[in-house]
């Protein structure tokens, strides 16, 4: 079976990877410019996506090792 430690690590890297991400959405956002108009949109979409990968997973942990 997959160990706690690896659920843990797994759980917090999820989390960890949509701070970064949402933190680079809203620097871009205020940095304006092309940049912004480039970027930021996509990095927002990103973020959702994330958020969705993250929350499933994190659901699926609660539901399949609760005790």
């Amino acid at each position: 079976m997959i160990s706690e430690i690896f659920i843990k690590i797994l759980s917090i890297s999820l989390l960890i990877i949509v701070g970064i991400v949402l933190i680079l959405g809203i620097g871009t956002l205020f940095k304006g410019g092309e940049t912004s108009k480039k970027y930021s949109n996509k990095l927002m979409q990103l973020r959702v996506l994330l958020q969705f990968i993250a929350i499933i997973v994190l659901v699926g942990f609660a539901y399949f090792f609760k005790n």
